[in-house]
């Protein structure tokens, strides 16, 4: 059984809040994503494990709407804590790396290292059913740190063939392999965008930003400027564009092909 738990974090980067997801099998419970040090979220998944065993706690990356709250969690819980690696606010107590296994009950959760989003990123199958974290959410597309990894961890996800997402933030996502292929899509169309910016004159990251994110809220251009940024590493090695790979700011200079 699978029960889900929002974390009262809204944001901009955030959605209504981050997922917490309890994975029941029987008596057993593993925890999901627990979120940031909330007592209030705290409270809130203790209660709804009740009268339950509690068996683990695992987290999809380390950022701090995800995993702060796992290490206090498995305190109270007296479990162990599973991730990829140690991270801002989080010590696993277990590393897994892809094709590791969690149990719970008579089942396991296996790990998928999907980087991109972050190089310590996992996402979780249980059957036909994927809990993505960061790398797929509902209603949104994600900010990433390595545009050729996450492609990579997009396909890799695709081959699966899992009918259901049960993403970090936003709702359950029914047809899962319509919206992998939009995110693929949506990378590719992406990088065409990018290219043809910069092949009509636009010389910075900035103007970049003014073309392909027109409209962008003021404060989502940060964002949108490191987005373009990671696009351009990717897009330099391939040899699209002259990029000096290195920090995004505004005013980075970049020349077409």
């Amino acid at each position: 059984m699978i029960e889900r738990i929002l974390a009262p974090n809204p944001s901009l980067y955030t959605g209504p809040g981050t997922n917490t997801y309890l994975v029941s099998d029987g008596t057993d419970v593993l925890v999901l994503d627990p979120g940031p040090v909330l007592d209030v979220h705290h409270a809130a998944i203790v209660a709804a494990i009740g009268g339950r065993t509690p068996v683990g706690v695992v987290v999809t990356h380390t950022h701090p709407d995800h995993a702060p709250l796992a290490n206090p969690l498995a305190v109270a819980l007296d479990v162990p804590v599973y991730g990829f690696a140690s991270g801002p606010e989080f010590i696993p107590d277990m590393e897994i790396k892809d094709g590791a296994v969690v149990p719970v009950g008579t089942h396991e959760i296996l790990a998928v290292h999907t980087p991109g989003h972050t190089a310590d990123h996992l996402c979780f199958l249980l059957g036909d059913t994927l809990f993505t974290g960061d790398h797929i959410m509902e209603g949104s597309t994600v900010i990433i740190e390595d545009a050729a990894a996450y492609l990579e961890s997009l396909y890799l996800v695709r081959d699966l063939a899992v009918a259901r997402i049960e993403p970090g933030h936003g709702n359950s996502i029914d047809d899962a392999g319509a919206t992998i292929a939009d995110y693929i899509d949506h990378r590719l169309e992406r990088e065409r965008q990018i290219v043809a910016a910069v092949g009509e004159g636009a010389g910075t990251i900035g103007d970049i930003v003014d073309v392909v994110y027109a409209g962008i809220p003021a404060g989502l251009r940060h964002a949108a400027v490191h987005q373009v940024g990671v696009q351009l590493n990717k897009l330099s090695r391939d040899g699209a564009v002259f990029f000096d790979v290195g920090t995004a700011e505004e005013e980075t200079e970049v020349r077409p092909r």
